[in-house]
């Protein structure tokens, strides 16, 4: 991978890890604004069903950010771009389409496959 392929990527999570950020603090301060106290029991048990799934919601991106984090770490010590598995170059297409991706498309479905054989046990 070359440096201008890096610095695209690098520009890229680094953008993603932003939006990400900027998002979850809208979302404290929805959360923050809506205290409110439902007299009826459904409005009640339906703000805490909403509240609940944007908290698990924020939570996955929480651990997105760490993913990030770890490819931008990559990219720094020049292993970005590189099947953990394998040690083979993964597709450009891959990494647009997924950018913190750690694994080829080959490691990756031998991966799920060998986790459906578990699970499926």
């Amino acid at each position: 991978m070359n440096d201008r392929q890096k610095e695209y990527f690098r520009a890229k999570l680094l953008a993603w890890k932003d939006e990400i950020l900027r998002e979850s603090k809208l979302t404290l301060q929805a959360l923050q604004e809506e205290n409110v106290n439902h007299p009826d029991l459904a409005d009640r048990a339906s703000s805490e069903t909403d509240r609940a799934i944007e908290l698990r919601a924020r939570d996955r991106q929480r651990k997105l950010i760490s993913k990030i984090d770890a490819a931008l770490q990559r990219i720094e010590d020049n292993s970005y771009g590189y099947c953990e598995e394998t040690g083979e170059p993964i597709s450009l297409k891959r990494l647009e389409a997924r950018p913190i991706a750690t694994l080829s498309v080959e490691a990756q479905e031998r991966h799920e496959k060998r986790e459906k054989v578990y699970r499926d046990e």
